[in-house]
């Protein structure tokens, strides 16, 4: 009786309204004006612990079914990052999820201190941000000063998972169907160790291990960019124009490294020619811009184009403001893992990243991200481990053998360890489904649709 009550309670603190409200850019200005979506905001404590204190506010989009008659339910999704919108990706997905969108809502939800929820996560103002793409600068100090410790200690993905069973309640959804990418994984399986026999079905896309610790993902990550830097060099050097050529490692560090004007008033670093680079190799369909940018940078020491793809990257619009999506990612990922504070821990992981990496020599953005996390403000909340979720429904894991932000072998022990069905993609891409690849949508529509899953390939 005081579940049905309280599942009561939050379907109707959902009161449904327009999305323009919540649109912070001129793509999701677009994008909320579809008639077919509509938003809301779930209240949830900001500590569970205390669910008579403090409350956060969680931002909602939903692109209703569009054929009711058929409709199965919710489906509930997260893009990953951390730090990325859910909202956002509900409504830009909208159109190629297909059948998908014909039979169910489909629910983007902001993690708490993520865009559109509130409070969100402050910690680095514009200028702030500039500077710390080339070296970090006030991540843990800028958060503790902007956001608070309180908050900054309830952010993490045990709290999340925690909002997610709210969610799944408040739509009034027995059980959840979800579609997690890359971080969004992280809360997929999280949520599965918590709710086992709250799960309908569930697709993880672009794997991370729950195993792994932060050193273990920060060095399989950057070999899996060297892979992927490797096939698009060997891409690149068969065409006109590529500056790649012969041995590509040392020709990109050759033309990338110097500082070179791009943008008036700012110039090309390399930690920027690097972030562009890395952000093209998420999928084939960047490579011919990358080729471009990259050939512009040598013939004609112009570095405008990478700059405006790292731009991009860090969202940083056209104004020099950036969205906050990375003082999330910090404040996140810094409280979903072991801390490391062995200094000699810190620079062996460094040196083997760089020696997966060799592309990267001289700088990779990522080895801020241990160093940062060492001194956080606050004590994670979550502990690697492998995952353990007896009753889990049958889930079906998608792993790209060349993804190079979360390796093959990542999605390989999570289906392991969650007894789940592996969908394997055969690409040089982050994440596979809804992205263009007609056998993993087909795959995982049927699988989202019937809830029957089965290992395969694609």
């Amino acid at each position: 009786m005081l579940a049905a009550t309280a599942c009561a309670s939050q379907r109707a603190a959902l009161d449904w309204g327009p999305c323009a409200p919540y649109a912070q850019t001129p793509s999701e200005k677009g994008l909320y004006a579809d008639e077919a979506v509509d938003c809301a905001r779930l209240t949830v404590p900001l500590d569970y612990a205390n669910p008579q204190g403090r409350t956060v506010s969680i931002g909602l989009l939903r692109h209703r079914a569009t054929d009711p008659a058929h409709r199965i339910g919710s489906l509930v999704l997260n893009p990953g990052g951390p730090g990325s919108s859910g909202m956002t990706a509900a409504a830009t997905l909208a159109r190629p999820a297909g059948k998908l969108a014909e039979q169910f809502d489909l629910v983007g939800f902001d993690p708490r201190g993520v865009h559109a929820s509130e409070p969100r996560i402050r910690c680095r103002s514009d200028a702030e941000q500039d500077a710390a793409r080339t070296s970090d600068v006030g991540s843990a100090v800028g958060c503790l000063k902007k956001t608070g410790a309180e908050f900054l200690a309830h952010v993490g993905t045990r709290e999340v998972v925690r909002d997610l069973d709210a969610l799944r309640a408040a739509l009034g959804d027995a059980k959840l169907t979800y579609l997690g990418y890359s971080y969004g994984t992280q809360i997929g399986s999280a949520y599965a160790e918590a709710y086992p026999d709250k799960v309908r079905a569930m697709v993880l896309d672009g794997a991370i291990d729950p195993a792994q610790d932060l050193p273990q993902t920060l060095i399989a990550q950057t070999a899996g960019f060297q892979d992927a830097f490797t096939r698009f060099a060997q891409w690149c050097a068969k065409r006109a124009g590529c500056p790649l050529t012969g041995d590509a490692t040392a020709a990109f560090q050759r033309i990338a490294r110097p500082s070179v004007s791009a943008l008036p008033g700012r110039a090309l670093a390399f930690a920027d020619a690097v972030t562009a680079t890395e952000a093209a190799l998420y999928s084939r369909a960047k490579w011919p811009n990358l080729r471009q940018a990259l050939e512009e940078l040598a013939t004609t020491r112009s570095g405008a184009k990478l700059l405006q793809m790292a731009d991009d990257y860090y969202q940083r619009d056209q104004n020099g403001h950036y969205s906050g999506a990375f003082d999330a990612y910090y404040a996140i990922r810094c409280v979903d893992y072991d801390r490391v504070t062995n200094r000699t821990t810190i620079d062996a992981a460094h040196r083997q990243m760089l020696t997966g990496a060799p592309f990267l020599a001289g700088n990779s953005p990522d080895a801020h991200e241990l160093d940062t996390c060492s001194t956080w403000p606050v004590p994670p909340t979550s502990r690697s481990h492998r995952p353990f979720a007896p009753g889990l429904p049958k889930t079906l894991v998608i792993s790209t053998t060349h993804d190079p932000a979360t390796p093959y072998r990542q999605g390989v022990a999570l289906a392991k360890d969650l007894n789940a069905a592996l969908l394997t993609v055969d690409d040089v891409q982050h994440a596979a489904f809804l992205k263009g690849n007609a056998c993993v949508d087909k795959a995982a529509t049927t699988y989202l649709s019937s809830a029957i899953a089965r290992d395969g390939s694609c």
